[in-house]
C-alpha cells in the first residue's frame, strides 16, 4: 500500500491526535514517546472483495466503511498487503459497530472477523455497541509484512470503518470524529489545505438526473462545468445501485423540447400497464449511457467517488467547494462562479447558509428496493446479480432449487403480524410476491431526520426486509425455490431539506393552476405525498415500515402544471441553484416536483440559465428580472444543440 497504508512511528504527534489528547481536546500533552502502528483506512484496502463501499453517513463519520451485503450469504473477503515498521506485539483495534443494537434486538448479525495471514485472530467484531467505536481485537503478534483480510460471517450487512494496529498495547483511540478525521490526513501525507481543482463557470453538485442534466445543458450552451458525485455512477435514485423507476412525463406544450436531455440518457422503455419496473434488473438503467453522455462533453469535468465536505462563502456568495475522494481522501478546491446543489439534501445550500424549511417529523421517508429470484427459471439464474452467481448456476444444472434462508431473530418480529407479500395480505390490490419484491412502499423514517440519521434508517428497511422474507420462508412455508435476488444498501430518499428561492410553489398552487409568467418546467405527478400505511403500523407505531400516498381528486390539478423559473434559486445566496427534491417548494408543493424526470427537466433549465448568467455577468435571479425572453428562447432549442 506505500503512502496509503498509514504506517507511522509518529506517535508523538499522531496517536496523541487519535487519542483526542492534544491541547485542541483540553486533554493535557501528549506523551514525548514515539510509538509504533498501522493505521488502515477500509475503503483503501486493495481488493473490496465482495464488500460494498458505503459513503451515505460521511457527515457523521468523517470516512465512508465497507458493507458486507450479502443478503444471508457471506460476501467474498475484503484483502490487502500491510508492513508494520517492526514485527513482534501489537493492539489491534476495529472501529465497527453492532447494528440491530440501536434496537436491542439479539443475535449481532454483522460479526465478520481479522484475518492475519490467512488466519482468524481469536476476537470476532461487528458484535458490540450501537454506535460506531473501536472494537478491541487484543494483542497479536505479526511479522515484518502481513496480508490482511476482512472475513464476513454471516453476509448480514457487516461494517468495517479503519483498523488500527499499535504496538503501545495500552494505548485506546479516540471516537471523536475530529480528531480522528485530523489523525487520518496527517498520516495520509496530505496537506492542509486541499488541492487546487481548478475553476469553473458552474459546479453542480450531485449526480443523480438533476444534476446530471444541468450538467450537459450547460455545457451545451457553451460554459465550464465541473459535476461532482460522490458514487460510482451517475444517476442518483435513477441508477442501478437505487433503482427507483423515474417518472413525470416530458417534452410537453408550451416548450416541447425541455425534456430532450432526460430521454437522452434515459431512453423510453416501454411496459405493460401495472407493470412493476422499480428494483428490476440493472439493465434498464444503463448506468453506462448516463457516463457515456457526460463523458462526451468536453465543457464537462466529471468527479466521479467524490463528495463536498465543506462550502467557502464570502457574505451571500458561494467561492468555492472543497470536495474529498471517497477512495484515498484527498481533497480538492474547485473554485466557481455558479453553483448548483442537486444533492438532494440541499447541502451545498445548508453548508453555504441558504434559506431553507426542513423538520424531522411527519417526512416521506426513504426505501431500499429488493426483487425476489425464482431460482427454477435457469434463464433468470443465468443473467441474476446475485454474489453467489456460480454455485446457483451449478445448482440449476443439477436441478437443486430449494433456498433456504436463515433465521433472522435480529429482525423485525413480523411472526404474527400481516405485511406485504404474506398469505391473505392484500396490498393495494396486490398479493403475493407481486406485493412483496420490487415495491415501493418498503419505506421508513418518517420521524427521523433523513439527513443525519440515514444509517439508521436504511437498516430499518434492513431489518424489515429480511424479517419477512424469513416469516415467508421459514414460518409461512412459501417461495421453498425463491431466494433474494438484489437490495439496494443506498437509500432511496424522498424527502429532507428544500432551499427557499424567490417562489415557495404549494400544493395549491397546482391545483389552482396559478399562472407565473417565469415558466420553466412541466410537472405531470400528482400531488404525492407518504404517510405510514395503518395497516401495518400496529406495534411498530414511530418505526413504520410500509408506506400509504395520497391518492384521489383532492390530489390531482387537471394534466401538466408548469412551474415557475424562481424555484430554482436561492433567495439569499446570490450564486446558488438548485434542481431536484430540495427546489423551493413547501411541503405538499414537494409531492407533483420530486419524481426524477421532473429533476431532470430542472436541471435542463438551470444549465441554460447558467449559461445566460455566464454571457450576460448576471446571477440567477438576474436571468428572471432582466433575461427571461432569452431564458425561453433558449427553452425552445433542441435539448442536443450545442453553442
Amino acid at each position: 500500500m506505500k503512502r496509503k497504508q498509514f504506517i507511522g512511528i509518529l506517535g508523538n504527534t499522531s496517536l496523541a491526535l487519535l487519542a483526542g489528547k492534544l491541547p485542541l481536546f483540553g486533554q493535557g500533552n501528549p506523551k514525548k514517546t514515539a510509538q509504533e502502528f498501522v493505521f488502515v483506512e477500509a475503503e483503501q484496502f486493495a481488493n473490496h472483495g465482495g464488500w460494498e463501499l458505503d459513503q451515505q453517513s460521511m457527515e457523521q463519520m468523517g470516512s465512508p466503511y465497507l458493507l458486507a451485503h450479502g443478503l444471508g450469504i457471506p460476501v467474498q473477503d475484503a484483502t490487502t498487503e500491510i508492513e508494520f515498521p517492526t514485527a513482534g506485539s501489537y493492539r489491534v483495534w476495529v472501529r465497527t459497530k453492532d447494528w440491530v443494537a440501536p434496537w436491542n434486538a439479539p443475535g449481532a448479525p454483522g460479526k465478520f472477523q481479522l484475518l492475519l495471514n490467512g488466519k482468524a485472530i481469536p476476537e470476532t467484531f461487528g458484535t458490540k455497541s450501537a454506535t460506531w467505536h473501536w472494537h478491541d481485537g487484543g494483542v497479536v503478534k505479526v511479522g515484518k509484512k502481513t496480508s490482511l483480510a476482512l472475513h464476513d460471517l454471516t453476509g448480514f450487512e457487516g461494517r468495517c470503518e479503519a483498523i488500527l494496529f499499535c504496538k503501545d498495547t495500552n494505548f485506546k483511540p479516540s471516537n471523536d470524529v475530529e480528531a480522528l478525521t485530523k489523525f487520518r490526513r496527517k498520516l495520509l501525507g496530505l496537506p492542509e489545505k486541499p488541492e487546487n481543482g481548478g475553476e469553473f463557470d458552474l459546479i453542480v453538485s450531485g449526480g443523480g438526473l438533476a444534476g446530471t442534466c444541468a450538467a450537459i445543458s450547460a455545457a451545451r450552451n457553451g460554459i465550464k462545468v465541473a459535476l461532482v458525485q460522490d458514487r460510482p455512477v451517475l444517476g442518483g435514485n435513477g441508477s442501478s445501485e437505487v433503482r427507483v423507476w423515474p417518472e413525470g412525463h416530458t417534452n410537453k406544450d408550451l416548450f416541447p423540447h425541455v425534456g430532450d436531455i432526460v430521454n437522452e440518457i434515459l431512453p423510453p422503455i416501454v411496459k405493460a400497464p401495472n407493470e412493476v419496473l422499480n428494483g428490476v434488473a440493472a439493465k434498464y438503467y444503463d448506468d453506462a449511457r448516463k457516463l457515456e453522455v457526460v463523458k462526451s462533453e468536453p465543457n464537462i469535468t466529471l468527479l466521479l467517488n467524490h463528495r463536498v465536505v465543506k462550502v467557502q462563502t464570502e457574505g451571500d456568495i458561494i467561492t468555492s467547494l472543497i470536495i474529498q475522494s471517497t477512495r484515498d481522501s484527498r481533497q480538492f478546491e474547485l473554485k466557481g462562479k455558479l453553483f448548483a446543489d442537486c444533492t438532494g439534501d440541499a447541502t451545498i445550500g445548508f453548508k453555504a447558509g441558504a434559506d431553507f424549511e426542513y423538520k424531522a417529523e411527519n417526512l416521506m421517508g426513504s426505501s431500499n428496493l429488493f426483487n425476489v429470484l425464482d431460482t427454477t427459471n435457469k434463464e433468470d439464474v443465468l443473467a441474476c446479480e446475485c454474489k453467489d452467481k456460480s454455485a446457483l448456476a451449478l445448482k440449476c444444472e443439477v436441478g437443486d432449487f430449494d433456498q433456504p434462508f436463515p433465521r433472522c431473530p435480529w429482525a423485525l418480529d413480523l411472526s404474527d403480524k400481516p405485511f406485504p407479500g404474506r398469505k391473505g395480505v392484500k396490498t393495494f390490490g396486490k398479493e403475493g410476491l407481486q406485493s412483496f419484491a420490487n415495491m415501493w412502499y418498503w419505506e421508513s423514517g418518517f420521524n427521523k431526520d433523513q439527513v443525519n440519521q440515514i444509517e439508521l434508517i436504511r437498516d430499518h428497511n434492513f431489518r424489515a426486509m429480511y424479517g419477512a422474507w424469513d416469516i415467508l420462508k421459514n414460518v409461512d412455508k412459501m417461495y421453498a425455490k425463491h431466494k433474494l435476488g438484489w437490495s439496494a444498501f443506498i437509500a432511496g430518499k424522498r424527502e429532507s431539506r428544500r432551499l427557499m428561492g424567490d417562489v415557495i410553489l404549494d400544493a395549491e398552487d397546482f391545483k389552482t393552476q396559478r399562472k407565473f409568467e417565469d415558466t420553466a418546467f412541466p410537472c405531470s405527478w400528482h400531488v404525492d405525498l407518504h404517510t405510514p400505511k395503518k395497516e401495518f403500523q400496529n406495534g411498530f407505531e414511530d418505526n413504520e415500515f410500509v408506506s400509504d400516498y395520497t391518492r384521489g381528486a383532492e390530489y390531482q390539478y387537471g394534466g401538466v402544471y408548469w412551474a415557475p423559473y424562481r424555484t430554482l434559486y436561492s433567495r439569499n445566496i446570490k450564486n446558488l441553484f438548485m434542481a431536484g427534491r430540495c427546489i423551493s417548494v413547501s411541503k405538499t408543493g414537494l409531492g407533483p416536483v420530486r419524481v426524477m424526470r421532473t429533476c431532470g427537466m430542472m436541471g435542463e433549465i438551470v444549465g441554460k440559465a447558467a449559461s445566460i448568467c455566464i454571457k450576460k455577468s448576471t446571477n440567477p435571479r438576474g436571468v428572471y428580472t432582466d433575461y427571461l425572453g432569452e431564458l425561453h428562447s433558449l427553452m425552445r432549442n433542441p435539448g442536443s444543440e450545442r453553442v
